[in-house]
């Protein structure tokens, strides 16, 4: 991966290869930022340009022995931690580094992609990701080796939010304690869930989301898109998000607007049997499906937001879907929104905790259905 090779970002890019000029890396880095950014890619260039061996002004040459073996994961200095699941019990696989061939594979599609696409890729969306304590203990064990190379050694842990408890510690000790020409390059969407103390020892740098005019480079440059009008469609939707501006592009059918509809009517008409029905569905789902949907009914509450604050221009939604907005919006006061969001944000803390999802959904609709029908 090359820093040309992601749209724009141009000030973090910048921020990074100073680092490397001026000899000031810190052995720790958090690229925190947003589902769908760019932190991994940012992080895999970074450990690109820094293994280079002829590194040009503003990139790695992409040429090199190095850059070669980067491209194809396959340095043999770099460390890859991620979380994974197994589809089945019968899978022996127990470290990030018995997943890489697919881990490669599913990068070669896109490193902006999502966990719960990289769950799918693994046919395990059933499943609940996890980095397991074996991976600190083999962190410890591959830190304690000098480099093949003679160079850095570079520790890349995408999630780290996905370590447990005593994973966590261990890599906190590692960090206390960094070995000499050791870089950890920490990428993360949630760095709210990391220990604090883990953040305290690292460098945090923020990665935004990609501008408009930086989705529109990755549709027409690198994805080929020439139709003005889809062009136009997925930068409004995407939301800066090139993980979901990936999966637009592909046109595959996105239903949530259809189920968030079918249950705020729902809930509206304190349907309980239909309610009922819908918790039943809702737990078949996959647990990052379930907490996707209630990530999509936060967003919709968000518009309605702004659309009640006379923020409309904010708003990134289809017109298609601005109507629907319209009209519900028009069901229940303002001064309920805060305490829809508090439960929604209540329930997807209880999925990702791993409650049962009939249960919070149920509790959660019978909830909503009191706060909309009130006048």
């Amino acid at each position: 991966m090359l820093f040309s090779e992601i749209p724009g970002l141009q000030q973090v890019k910048s921020r990074l290869i100073q680092s490397v000029k001026r000899e000031k890396v810190a052995h720790g880095l958090l690229l925190d930022g947003h589902q769908g950014g760019g932190g991994l890619a940012l992080a895999l260039a970074f450990a690109t340009y820094v293994f280079c061996e002829n590194r040009q002004e503003n990139d790695a040459c992409g040429v090199c022995a190095s850059c070669t073996k980067m491209s194809k994961l396959a340095h043999p200095d770099i460390h890859l931690i991620f979380p994974f699941a197994k589809a089945d019990s019968k899978d022996q696989r127990k470290l990030s580094e018995h997943f890489l061939p697919d881990w490669r594979e599913f990068l070669a599609v896109s490193p902006y992609q999502t966990l719960t696409q990289w769950l799918q890729f693994l046919k395990a969306d059933n499943k609940q990701a996890v980095i397991p304590v074996e991976e600190a203990r083999n962190i410890l064990k591959k830190l304690t080796l000098k480099s093949y190379e003679g160079g850095y050694k570079i520790l890349v842990i995408w999630k780290p939010e996905f370590m447990n408890t005593s994973s966590a510690n261990a890599l906190l000790k590692i960090l206390e304690e960094p070995a000499a020409k050791t870089l950890f390059l920490l990428v993360s969407d949630q760095s709210d869930r990391l220990l604090p103390t883990i953040i305290s020892r690292v460098q945090q740098v923020w990665v935004p989301l990609f501008s408009d005019a930086e989705v529109r480079e990755y549709l027409t440059q690198e994805l080929g898109i020439t139709d003005e009008n889809k062009i136009s469609e997925i930068i409004y939707l995407s939301e800066g998000s090139l993980s979901e501006a990936l999966l637009l592009s592909k046109e595959q059918a996105d239903d949530r607007l259809a189920w968030f509809r079918e249950w705020m009517t729902a809930c509206y008409r304190k349907n309980v049997a239909a309610l009922v029905r819908q918790a039943e569905s809702f737990d078949a789902f996959p647990r990052e499906k379930e907490k996707d949907l209630l990530e999509y009914a936060l967003r919709i509450f968000r518009d309605i937001l702004l659309l009640k604050s006379g923020a409309n221009d904010l708003i990134r939604t289809a017109d298609t879907n601005r109507t629907f907005l319209e009209n519900f919006s028009r069901s229940f006061d303002k001064k309920y929104l805060s305490p829809i969001v508090t439960e929604l944000s209540k329930a997807h803390y209880h999925i990702q905790s791993n409650v049962r999802a009939r249960i919070v959904f149920l509790d959660l609709s019978l909830t909503l259905s009191k706060l909309l029908k009130q006048d």
